[in-house]
């Protein structure tokens, strides 16, 4: 864990190391076109276990279900492979127990093979399983939001989750890919979701609610009659504790489902894959420290514009927003907060700046 002015004094001394250095975009906007990437990664290293860890099992297979490791899903996606990486770098990097996390990956169909090839290529170590997430599930139940990175059916698969996963997985970290973790993992798997609350996650309760749904929704008693009874909260969908037994039992897939039909018709909302889960969980999550999910980093959804780091201790920083750091960098046009992610960035181009920020061992 890091306080903010910390991290406010490191980037500061990385973007001034940083500017000589430049790196080209791993994946062209034509998804269609990917080609695997590992070539354009430098192996990571290898992060063991402390001496403090339990010995759990090295297979795969044993280790993917079993409840003592820590589980962590994300989605692994062509446009964002480079965030995903810098991302498990992260967590590997700052975790006490590295060999004890088990990643839970969801790709679609095309991507499958070669981002598994990638993923192997940059952490030979790491224990995961690829998953392939069906998108026509969801497809038809999509309405076009504020901005086409939201529509998109991958960014659909968190609800899903209890479905892709093995019934065996009883517990998992959901994580969005253009984050990273700058304190022990462990500390996040270990929060307590007490009574019936089926997730955690930092929630904000000073922020304008009514925002998140148009005035037909507030206007139709039927629909905003969910919220009667509760103080709902807004929280980031984006880093979540999941209790996908009480997920499967509470069938929280079929309730966000239901809310996608009424948006069909209704037109209730316009942010894609969070409103959902705000009618279904907002007011019933177990508020984590806001540490875990400093967000907002890439602007708002339509402008990518620079936002600084919110005062106190700091554990995972969110990029979410438009504005994503390997695209800003890449573009000369990055903010200074982007200098912190810069160091978890695994692309060959930057091997001078990572091998800068390991002799000055600065993060």
């Amino acid at each position: 864990m890091m306080s903010s002015s910390r991290l406010l004094i490191i980037f500061t001394i990385i973007s001034a190391a940083f500017l000589t250095v430049r790196s080209i975009r791993l994946v062209p906007d034509d998804k269609s076109s990917f080609n695997d990437g590992s070539s354009d990664f430098m192996e990571a290293p290898g992060y063991q276990n402390g001496p403090k860890c339990s010995v759990l099992p090295q297979n795969k297979l044993l280790l993917a279900c079993d409840p003592s490791a820590i589980h962590i899903a994300m989605t692994l996606d062509p446009a964002y492979l480079r965030g995903t990486v810098s991302a498990v770098h992260s967590i590997l990097k700052h975790t006490s127990c590295p060999q004890n996390i088990f990643f839970h990956f969801i790709a679609s169909g095309p991507h499958h093979g070669p981002l598994a090839k990638t993923l192997s290529s940059v952490f030979p170590s790491l224990s995961f399983k690829v998953y392939t997430f069906d998108e026509t599930i969801v497809k038809n139940l999509i309405s076009s939001s504020i901005r086409q990175a939201l529509d998109s059916p991958l960014n659909y698969a968190r609800s899903y989750l209890s479905e892709i996963l093995s019934t065996c997985v009883h517990r998992v970290i959901y994580l969005d890919s253009d984050v990273i973790v700058v304190d022990d993992i462990k500390k996040l798997w270990k929060v307590s979701l007490t009574g019936s609350r089926t997730i955690g996650a930092p929630e904000y309760c000073h922020a304008n609610f009514t925002k998140y749904f148009s005035d037909r929704f507030w206007s139709n008693p039927k629909l905003s009659g969910v919220f009667e009874s509760k103080t709902p909260c807004y929280f980031n969908t984006g880093v979540m504790v999941i209790d996908l037994e009480r997920w499967r039992e509470g069938e929280y897939t079929k309730k966000i489902e239901n809310w996608m039909k009424i948006q069909k018709e209704e037109r209730i909302y316009e942010l894609g894959s969070l409103p959902p889960f705000l009618l279904v969980f907002s007011g019933e999550i177990e508020a984590i420290d806001h540490q875990w999910n400093q967000h907002g980093l890439g602007g708002d959804n339509v402008v990518s514009s620079c936002r600084s780091l919110h005062p106190g201790p700091v554990s995972l920083i969110h990029w979410s927003g438009k504005g994503k750091p390997w695209v800003r960098l890449d573009d000369g046009k990055a903010c200074p907060v982007d200098y912190l992610w810069a160091p978890y960035d695994l692309h060959k181009s930057r091997r001078q700046y990572l091998q800068y920020s390991q002799d000055l061992d600065i993060l």
